[in-house]
């Protein structure tokens, strides 16, 4: 685990959407780093894409984003 420094507007925006969606600053900030990430290796999905890929994984036992990546690449 490591330090993540960032402006003081995101630091409010994380704590505003975490409060409304129940989450903890850190889980907002992880969640929306992992659908940038995500967003970034795949740029033809859309965030309901993402969200679908993110439920597959958690279902299989969590987030690889190696395996993620290639279970993407095989599919037609």
């Amino acid at each position: 685990m490591g330090i993540v420094k960032i402006s003081d507007q995101m630091h409010e925006s994380l704590r505003v959407a975490s409060s409304a969606l129940s989450r903890s600053i850190n889980a907002q900030a992880e969640h929306w780093m992992r659908i940038g990430l995500l967003a970034e290796l795949h740029p033809d999905l859309d965030h309901r894409e993402i969200s679908l890929l993110l439920i597959r994984a958690e279902q299989a036992g969590g987030l690889d984003l190696v395996s993620a990546s290639a279970q993407r690449e095989v599919r037609p």
